[in-house]
């Protein structure tokens, strides 16, 4: 099947010859954009901007995927569009659009010119410019990413309109050629070399005054929209026919002498890492044997420090040869303390460069911009932008066609560029552990650095892999050649010293240009993102720092992304880098009084509270609750639809929590830590995160303690009592329970006391008591009973049961787990009713009933994973894996040893190891 794809006129796909029906309008126009960037993934927001532009409906999405596959039954027989992340790509074979047949063919006619063969020339070009049936994408309705690109392609065209006038004057077809070229002026009057080509073709057919006429309009119409005179080429050209110099036929001279500048700073010589982005950095000049086929423009982007600029100077430097007519560098001091440049100023710097007298450079920005652009239509060049401002600043100093490439450096993300001028993003990210020491490498005698890993290691950690913060550790550790590493690390370790111990390097000063850049709000959240723990926060969190609506907050949560001093790194989830948390946190201290600090903090925490709550209530609704604090009205919470819900707001949140719970104790708000922990826990238990629940309950009983809550103490010891005795702290885990036991008795909390005595069973079981494990479980249910708790009723039966079976009463054990069972099923407690068979599959093993047994512990299975608790979904695996094999199942048996070994993995459990050594002896033994 032979696909033709025709853009230089009004868009049409033919199939084998046969025009193909490309639907409605916003179809085509997601064809056109497609077929702009062959090969590559385009973004659905990209499609997005090009369809509705900055008022995309609800159903954008839905109607995108709707265009799509239309085209695919249109054209996509063999699989042509690709669906990518977030996008889609276009493969397009070499030669199925005119527009490469036009760029081949032109190329072939300026290689036959270069030869001196203008008779080849002529004909390439002919052949390239009769492919062209109209302006390019006729009839579209172009938005300005469309339209910018259908511009590139008109200045092409003209381009090779005035090569082919050339070469026509040159084979002496001057009467043929004035026509053309009066009608090409009429359109562009300030094309000065069509003009050269105009007077030429009237001189050699003789009419030495309508040539001289053409010069004097010429140089009107410059002079009117320019405020320019005629160039010095086209001057000349009119002094040589005034004195009948008899200049030759003006055919094009790509080889003409030029200012070649080359203006790229010194880069540093140590330049490590970034292989990737060198790479899509190589992939804008294409072939070693050549640059650019048009303009490209690179926004490389990313926070203070990063490396921005090395970056690009290093690879400006590495592919300046492939660039014939030089290299232009400004620096728009964008976050500089002075003044950012303006785009008149740097136009002045730039035309100056390209040989352009100070005289003959217009005043304002506009024509400045016009000649900038048409001195570059024809040359192919390399244009380094630094440390750019915004977009409007990049803007004007953009060439408007030619075969340049472009790269912008800004912590800006220049997301408008990308949008309306089709720039790539490249966003510069911190090094990588292996980058980060080579770079000391670089810098510091490499015996040293050997001599202590642990130091350097460390010395990375507390830079945060950023290139300018280890460039100034490795200035720090290289001018004291006698010091341990040791002793620079242990300045740097702790985070409030950090900025001070890297300020001879101006990291504190750096960072400021980006803050100062911020609107009042931006700065006031950035400083109170400063009080937040970390290691990553929600959009609902920064609201409630702020005190405002989640919506009101976005803007200025996009104005520091787009800044980076902000990373969202998932969709609404914000992420610091260390050293900038550090900075805002200093500006917080200075510049936030105490109160509002205290009051931000408030905020957060109820934040966290009154999210966990009700989402912990969802997780474990067998779980009593905890005496509530009031929720702030009008404060941000996040709603919990269902437990799904919750899991997943718990799963993003865990470290977070972690943190909220340490820093709501170490700040006074003990209230909220020992409540946040309680509802942190609902979500670890189930999990087997005993190490977190250790530490969150640990932070919580300080809290109670100082509180003297006597509800707060006896929860938090029994928590942590119960973390303990799982990671085998068996004298702590004893004494916490013991505590908590004496507090629930003190307080005459029924409830509280039985599920202590619940966990003192395990405990007890745990150490081989299992008697005194028996007599406890009678007694937690007892208690239930005398509390109504029928959940709690339901579980102390099925442990009675369980260590009936473990004694070996396995019919006991059977009775009680049935009962147990029956009493959850009339609650629709799942959770226990998971727990209950287990237990009844382990007495039924024991009876060697196993088909009975496999049965319990596949329903206990499901009902574990449905409730989300992996630990003793896990626990139940194992143990199908041990009936199955005494039913000589030897699959069964590694298939379940081998999923209860990957859950363990995921919790980082050791007990792994026990369900691979079970795994290991299966497979030998089959």
């Amino acid at each position: 099947m032979l696909l033709r794809f025709d853009l230089l006129g009004p868009l049409s796909v033919s199939r084998d010859g046969h025009p193909v029906d490309l639907g409605s309008v916003k179809q085509r126009l997601l064809l056109a954009l497609l077929l702009t960037r062959p090969g590559e993934a385009v973004p659905t927001d990209d499609l997005v901007t090009v369809l509705w532009g900055d008022q995309p409906p609800a159903s954008a999405g839905a109607n995108i995927r709707t265009y799509v596959r239309g085209l695919r039954q249109a054209i996509d027989r063999d699989g042509r569009i690709v669906t990518t992340a977030g996008g889609y790509l276009l493969r397009v074979e070499p030669d199925e659009r005119d527009l490469d047949h036009f760029d081949a063919a032109v190329a072939r006619g300026r290689t036959a010119l270069t030869s001196g063969d203008p008779v080849q020339a002529e004909a390439e070009l002919a052949q390239a410019l009769a492919l062209w049936r109209g302006p390019a994408l006729a009839g579209l309705p172009l938005p300005r990413p469309l339209s910018r690109w259908v511009g590139q392609l008109a200045e092409r065209r003209l381009l090779a309109e005035e090569d082919h006038a050339g070469t026509q004057l040159a084979l002496g077809a001057a009467a043929q050629v004035i026509p053309r070229l009066r009608a090409l002026l009429e359109r562009h009057p300030l094309r000065q070399r069509a003009w050269a080509h105009l007077m030429t073709g009237l001189y050699h057919s003789g009419d030495v005054a309508g040539a001289t006429a053409a010069f004097r309009q010429a140089r009107q119409v410059l002079a009117e929209e320019t405020g320019m005179d005629p160039g010095p080429e086209l001057t000349r050209l009119h002094d040589d026919i005034l004195h009948h110099r008899f200049p030759p036929p003006a055919a094009p001279a790509p080889t003409a002498t030029r200012t070649r500048p080359a203006q790229l700073p010194l880069t540093t010589p140590d330049f490590v890492g970034r292989r990737e982005h060198l790479a899509r950095l190589d992939a804008v000049v294409g072939h070693p044997s050549g640059g650019p086929t048009s303009v490209v423009v690179t926004v490389v982007c990313g926070m203070a420090g990063v490396g921005k600029t090395t970056l690009a100077l290093h690879w400006a430097h590495r592919v300046a040869d492939r660039f014939p007519d030089g290299q232009l560098h400004v620096n728009l001091r964008g976050y500089d303390e002075c003044e950012a440049v303006s785009p008149a100023d740097a136009l002045l710097g730039l035309l100056e460069a390209l040989d352009v007298p100070l005289a003959r450079i217009p005043s304002s920005l506009h024509a400045r911009t016009g000649l900038y652009r048409s001195l570059l239509a024809d040359r192919e060049m390399l244009i380094v932008l630094d440390n750019a401002r915004d977009a409007d600043q990049v803007r004007p100093l953009l060439p408007g066609a030619g075969r340049c490439a472009v790269v912008v450096t800004s912590r800006d993300q220049l997301s408008t560029l990308v949008a309306a001028e089709g720039a790539r993003l490249l966003t510069l990210d911190v090094l990588t552990d292996t980058e980060s020491t080579h770079l000391l490498r670089s810098r510091v005698d490499g015996s040293r650095l050997d001599a202590e890993p642990a130091a350097v290691a460390e010395m990375i950690e507390t830079a945060g892999r950023l290139p300018l913060a280890l460039s100034i550790v490795a200035a720090r550790v290289a001018t004291r050649p006698t010091f341990p590493l040791e002793a620079v690390v242990a300045e740097l370790r702790a985070p409030e010293n950090r900025l001070a111990v890297l300020a001879d390097g101006d990291v504190r000063r750096v960072f400021s240009w980006s803050y100062e850049a911020l609107s009042p709000d931006a700065a006031r959240l950035f400083r109170l993102l400063g009080l937040h723990p970390g290691p990553e926060l929600s959009g609902s969190a920064a609201a409630a720092l702020l005190g405002w609506p989640r919506v009101a907050v976005a803007p200025v949560l996009q104005e520091l992304t787009r800044l980076h001093l902000l990373t969202e790194h998932r969709p609404d989830r914000y992420a610091f880098h260390d050293l900038l948390r550090s900075y805002a946190a200093e500006l917080a201290q200075a510049d936030e009084p105490v109160g509002q600090r205290w009051a931000a903090h408030r905020r957060l925490y109820d934040h966290y509270l009154h999210s966990a709550e009700p989402a912990g209530r969802l997780v474990q609704p067998q779980w009593p609750s905890v005496t509530a604090l009031p929720a702030l009205p009008g404060n941000v919470h996040v709603p919990m639809a269902d437990q799904d819900a919750a899991l997943a707001w718990f799963t993003a949140e865990r470290h977070v929590l972690l943190r909220v719970v340490r820093q709501a104790s170490a700040t006074g708000f003990d209230a909220y830590a020992w409540r946040l922990a309680w509802a942190l826990t609902t979500f670890l238990a189930p999990r087997g995160l005993w190490q977190d629940q250790l530490a969150a309950q640990q932070a919580a009983l300080e809290s109670a303690e100082r509180l003297d809550d006597l509800e707060a103490q006896a929860t938090a010891n029994r928590l942590l009592g119960r973390a303990a005795y799982r990671l085998g702290e068996h004298d702590t885990a004893g004494d916490r329970l013991q505590r908590a036991i004496t507090l629930y008795d003190k307080l005459g909390d029924q409830g509280g006391l039985a599920q202590t005595l619940h966990n003192y069973t395990e405990h007890c079981f745990v150490l081989g008591r299992r008697d005194e494990a028996l007599t406890h479980a009678h007694e937690a249910l007892r208690l239930y009973r005398l509390a109504g708790n029928r959940a709690g009723e339901g579980r102390a039966l099925n442990a009675i049961g369980y260590i009936h079976a473990v004694q070996g009463n396995h019919r006991q054990a059977i009775a009680d787990c049935t009962e147990a069972l029956a009493q959850q099923r009339l609650i629709d407690d799942r959770n226990g009713q998971a727990a209950t068979l287990d237990s009844l599959g382990f007495a039924y093993h024991g009876l060697g009933e196993y088909q009975s047994a496999v049965t319990c512990y596949e329903q206990s299975i499901e009902l574990f994973r449905d409730s989300a608790d992996r630990y003793h979904q896990a626990e139940t695996l194992t143990r199908l894996g041990e009936t199955r094999a005494a039913m000589d199942d030897l699959d069964g048996a590694a298939a379940a040893w081998r999923l209860a070994a990957a859950i363990y993995d995921d919790l980082g459990d050791p007990a792994a190891e026990g369900a691979r050594r079970r795994l290991a002896e299966v497979q030998r033994s089959g």
